[in-house]
């Protein structure tokens, strides 16, 4: 024999309670406990992003130059090439309206500026990250940096000098049919 319990939704909603919720006792200590959670994540949350803001705020990566009193300048140029294909360095990386960071360029000829308040060892790297350039979906081991024209061994973590012309060789993982990190267009 089958037997098959129904329920309306009146008789359903007198027995059923979010647990810990049915106890009058059980309540007060789980609320408490949700507060004391969320406090705690609140807590975590606004302590993090202060650390992250100081810890920023004097990196010249994250610094908005705007207004500031400049001691360090140079520019290089740089050119990339993914798969033998130049790639486009567009112009004003690092600038926007309300904020110009110490990396950056003005026009679209491949010239990198560095205005920075302190002297700091920017890297070819750092310009790739700020133009948004995908290192994931290049193959590092077949990847070369070239410094006016000698390769170098640190790859994205070439310094850039002033005056110094750089060449960005990539070689993409998609070119073997490897799969790719970027979204479709």
């Amino acid at each position: 024999m089958l037997y098959v319990n129904v329920y309306n939704s009146s008789n359903l909603s007198k027995h059923m309670f979010w647990p810990g919720m049915g106890d009058p006792a059980k309540r007060k200590k789980t609320l408490k406990y949700l507060a004391i959670t969320a406090a705690i994540g609140i807590s975590v949350a606004l302590g993090n992003t202060f650390v992250q803001s100081q810890i920023k705020g004097g990196d010249p990566l994250y610094q908005c130059t705007n207004g500031k009193d400049i001691k360090y300048q140079l520019s290089a140029t740089l050119e990339i090439t993914v798969d033998g294909v130049k790639q486009d360095i567009p112009a004003n990386v690092g600038i926007t309206k309300d904020c110009q960071r110490s990396l950056y360029t003005l026009a679209d000829d491949g010239v990198i500026h560095i205005a920075s308040t302190k002297e700091y060892p920017f890297e070819v790297g750092h310009f790739l990250w700020l133009m948004g350039f995908d290192l994931r979906d290049m193959d590092e081991t077949k990847s070369k940096i070239y410094e006016n024209g000698m390769e170098s061994p640190d790859f994205i973590h070439t310094i850039i000098h002033d005056g110094a012309h750089y060449r960005a060789e990539f070689v993409s993982k998609n070119s073997e049919g490897a799969p790719t990190f970027t979204p479709p267009s």
